[in-house]
């Protein structure tokens, strides 16, 4: 049995993932003559990939969340600490045993097209998502609301979906089993409101570019024509808690490379650069120094359907012991990022019982360390078994510079295995998702990125039909401890994580991934930006209350 098609919990992506914002009105506004704002409340910020989409249905990397985290709004937004608050609800009723929720909705939201947002435009969003015809990646995560998957399936009609408009400024949702955190996950985008006069009338163009999309957040998307590589957050008129956003505009600029947004945010052209290698040392003692330890990672995929000898677990192996993780996270990123020990990062969940960090507890030596003589030995192995001589393979990965210093420091690792030539192939970040998502590559970076601190996050990547797995590795056992985790101990703290534990150990007994390390975003932020919520379970930036200090 399908653990996704199962699974009583929502498991949240990487490349999916939350924004944080404060709510409410208590931030004083410019309006009542307080000294500490700047006169020009405008914010410089650097990208290191290009914009992928404004649409929530299509969304499934961190910026483009992140974006629709400020340029929408849904029924919360999580407070600095994680605690959904109330945006477009105004009061929530939970009954039949946790599975039915009723919203009252806030009458004064309006997209720019000056329509009001109401119930209907949810049930309109959540049905678009699960209907197969949009295509949806992130579809599955819809799948704890009743009848989503049969109807994702085709099986059954969108109006069989278990959210109702019972008023104009009213909703109802029934889920096949209580989520306990269902509220967090209604702050993530995915489940936000779409307007559908503006869908209907944009067709397939809808949020490929900022002037085909409507808003209803604090800022509305300006200047952004699908592959520009930069655009405009601009404050929204018509936002109703208009009083509480400060900036009137951010300015992204996209810098592949943080050797040039180092050089705009010495030159003042931007207040923030995220740093990399000699750039962190630098700047330890630099006042506008900023380091982050996100939950998020970058993993080394092999593609078992294009490089056949993927398939043999010793191969695997052998690739994973020749890498050494921690000469990659001091010598060559030397960033702060931090070497993995499996595949679930630290911060991730604390055992209900010990207390003990998951990634500790559920850690395999073997499956993280470089041993050069046991990778060639697991690799005549590997050999022997499939009858193969030789592997020649391309590793695709973003045009970073992040991304390429560390493909050639693997590049050099497995090219010391007999018979292995890789090559290195840099694809723009966009395209570079699509491609992972055809599953057109032989190995890859990947990067994922929590939503909320619980190792199901990642552990769901790898269940068999997961839309994230395209590596193709598979694994029975795998995929039944997920499902005994989810849907047998969902409420057995101790049961579910020692099943979920399990899950780790096989996947990497098996290495179904090679596990690289754990991202850190070390950056300059100048002082005077106050009030940026930052969350490192889940999209990171939310800019809502933010100001620019005298």
């Amino acid at each position: 049995m399908s653990y996704r098609k199962t699974t009583t919990y929502l498991i949240v992506s990487a490349l999916s993932l939350l924004a944080l914002a404060g709510c409410g009105t208590q931030t004083t506004s410019k309006a009542t003559g307080n000294s500490k704002y700047a006169a020009k409340q405008e914010l410089n910020w650097t990208e290191s990939s290009e914009l992928a989409t404004a649409d929530l249905s299509k969304a499934t990397d961190t910026l483009s969340f992140t974006v629709l985290q400020n340029t929408q709004e849904g029924l919360y937004r999580l407070d600095k600490s994680g605690t959904p608050k109330n945006a477009l609800a105004t009061s929530t009723k939970v009954t039949n045993g946790g599975k039915t929720y009723t919203f009252n909705l806030r009458k004064n939201a309006k997209w720019t097209n000056g329509q009001p947002v109401t119930a209907k435009d949810f049930v309109y969003s959540w049905q678009r998502t699960v209907n197969p015809k949009t295509a949806s990646q992130d579809a599955f995560y819809l799948f704890q609301v009743k009848n989503a998957e049969a109807v994702n399936a085709g099986k059954k009609p969108l109006s069989a979906l278990g959210i109702k408009a019972t008023g104009k400024y009213q909703l109802t949702v029934n889920l096949t089993k209580p989520v306990s955190y269902f509220k967090k996950l209604l702050a993530w985008p995915l489940f936000y409101p779409l307007n559908q006069k503006a869908v209907d009338h944009y067709g397939k163009l809808y949020g490929t570019r900022s002037d085909k999309t409507v808003y209803n957040g604090p800022f509305k998307l300006t200047k952004w024509n699908g592959t520009s590589k930069s655009w405009t957050l601009a404050k929204n008129a018509h936002y109703w808690d208009r009083s509480a956003v400060h900036l009137t505009k951010i300015n992204e600029v996209v810098t592949t490379s943080t050797t040039t947004s180092y050089n705009l945010f010495n030159a003042k052209k931007t207040d923030e650069t995220l740093l990399s290698g000699q750039q962190v040392k630098n700047n330890l003692n630099n006042e506008n120094f900023v380091k982050r330890l996100p939950t998020g990672t970058q993993r080394l995929d092999l593609n078992e359907k294009t490089v056949k000898a993927f398939k043999n677990v010793k191969v695997r192996q052998a690739f994973s012991a020749a890498i050494d993780r921690n000469q990659l996270v001091k010598n060559v990123l030397q960033d702060g990022s931090v070497a993995s020990t499996g595949f679930v990062p630290a911060g991730m969940g604390n055992n209900p019982k010990t207390g003990e960090d998951f990634s500790k507890e559920a850690a395999v030596k073997s499956a993280t360390s470089y041993d050069l003589k046991r990778a060639k030995k697991l690799l005549a192995q590997g050999y022997q078994a499939t009858g193969t001589k030789a592997i020649n393979a391309t590793l695709s990965v973003a045009d970073t510079d992040a991304a390429k210093q560390a493909a050639e420091f693997v590049q050099s690792a497995l090219n010391k295995l007999p018979g292995v030539k890789i090559t290195i192939k840099t694809v723009p970040y966009v395209q570079l998702i699509t491609q992972q998502h055809n599953g057109n590559y032989d190995l890859t970076f990947s990067g994922w990125q929590s939503v909320f601190a619980d190792p199901i996050n990642f552990l769901d990547v790898y269940e068999a039909d997961s839309s994230y797995n395209t590596a193709s590795w598979k694994n029975a056992q795998f995929d039944k401890l997920l499902d005994e985790s989810e849907n047998q101990y969902g409420n057995q703290p101790a049961k579910r994580w020692a099943k979920l534990v399990a899950a780790e150990k096989v996947l990497l007994k098996d290495q179904g991934t090679i596990p690289l390390y754990q991202s850190a975003k070390s950056q300059l932020l100048r002082t005077n930006v106050k009030n940026i919520i930052y969350n490192p379970a889940g999209v990171p930036y939310d800019f809502k209350t933010t100001y620019i200090a005298k």
